[in-house]
């Protein structure tokens, strides 16, 4: 796994208010499916999702996913997310969900770290990576 963290999505318990926040502070949105926001960084991307939304991919749990946060890690191809997942099962990680396709179009799965930091592994074949490694939500081409 490389040291980099593509996305960082915060659980948002009212998606317009959290969005008015970041466009207050200077922040400008990406076009983005309806249902969620997101803010392209440098080199990463903050995406605000609905609290709820977050917690389905969870099972329902809303305490699996820790303060609100999940650190998104994304890979250049769909097969390194098992991969990834493998190594964070043998290195001790409490694996939270199994890679499976998402309904957007995606690949990914969830671990937690040994003290509760939630991690996602994502393939997104819409946001091409960068040289680097580099996530911007529409990619790098």
């Amino acid at each position: 796994m490389d040291q980099r963290v593509s996305l960082i999505t915060l659980a948002a318990s009212d998606l317009e208010r959290s969005a008015t926040f970041y466009q207050a502070m200077g922040w400008r949105r990406v076009e983005t499916p309806d249902g969620m926001v997101v803010f392209d960084l440098i080199g990463q991307v903050l995406g605000l999702y609905p609290r709820e939304k977050l917690a389905e991919e969870f099972g329902g749990d809303a305490g699996r996913f820790g303060g609100g946060i999940v650190l998104s890690h994304n890979v250049p191809v769909k097969e390194d997310v098992a991969v990834l997942i493998d190594r964070a099962r043998a290195a001790g990680a409490d694996i939270l969900t199994e890679p499976v396709d998402v309904f957007w179009g995606g690949h990914h799965g969830h671990f937690a770290d040994p003290d509760g930091h939630v991690w996602e592994i994502a393939f997104n074949p819409f946001s091409t990576l960068g040289p680097n490694g580099e996530f911007r939500w529409n990619g790098y081409e």
